[in-house]
């Protein structure tokens, strides 16, 4: 089995807070992260929440995914990460994990990875021209190394380049880029 979990649980501060409730083409923006995520082959879906997460719950429609609190959300991705993969079943073999404010990722991405998984491979990562990125699909053999990397200040990205994550080109399926501020927003949809 394998399981999604959407990280969404920043106060997204550059945003000026609440960016998981921000408009995008007709809907909240982390709708469209749970819908990639959906849509990706995966078993379930987790969705962690942290800052808002009660406004999230009331506004979001989470149906299909199980939301998460991360008490420590404050700590940033790596105790995001921790709280998603612990709150996983002991029957789930790998996580792939998205961001809650990536909306143009395909789940064409998240179903290239599942088709390369092969024993050996502790991590692959979605990349994009060259550079890695979303999604990120972690083997179970990796979830304790991740789980303590908040307490050790090590962030993911660090933990997967020494497990030697396997980047599998994804420049054909879908953007990219996260929103990080109101501008982007608009660009974003104004490119549209």
């Amino acid at each position: 089995m394998v399981a999604s979990i959407v990280l969404a649980a920043g106060a997204g501060r550059r945003f000026g807070g609440r960016k998981q409730l921000a408009r995008f083409e007709g809907r909240p923006l982390l709708e469209h992260a749970l819908a990639i995520a959906a849509d990706s082959g995966t078993d379930q879906t987790i969705v962690v929440l942290g800052a808002y997460a009660e406004e999230i719950e009331a506004e979001v429609d989470l149906t299909g995914a199980r939301p998460v609190r991360c008490p420590d959300w404050d700590l940033g991705r790596a105790a995001s990460l921790r709280a998603g993969l612990a709150a996983l079943p002991a029957d789930v073999d790998a996580a792939l994990v998205t961001l809650g404010d990536e909306p143009l990722l395909s789940p064409a991405a998240g179903a290239r990875l599942l088709a390369t998984r092969r024993p050996g491979l502790p991590a692959l990562r979605a990349s994009y021209s060259g550079r890695p990125g979303h999604p990120v699909l972690i083997e179970r053999a990796l979830f304790p190394e991740l789980e303590t990397a908040p307490d050790s200040g090590r962030k993911p990205g660090q933990v997967l380049r020494a497990a030697d994550a396997l980047l599998v080109p994804c420049d054909d399926l879908g953007t990219p880029v996260d929103i990080d501020t109101p501008d982007q927003l608009a660009k974003l949809a104004d490119r549209r």
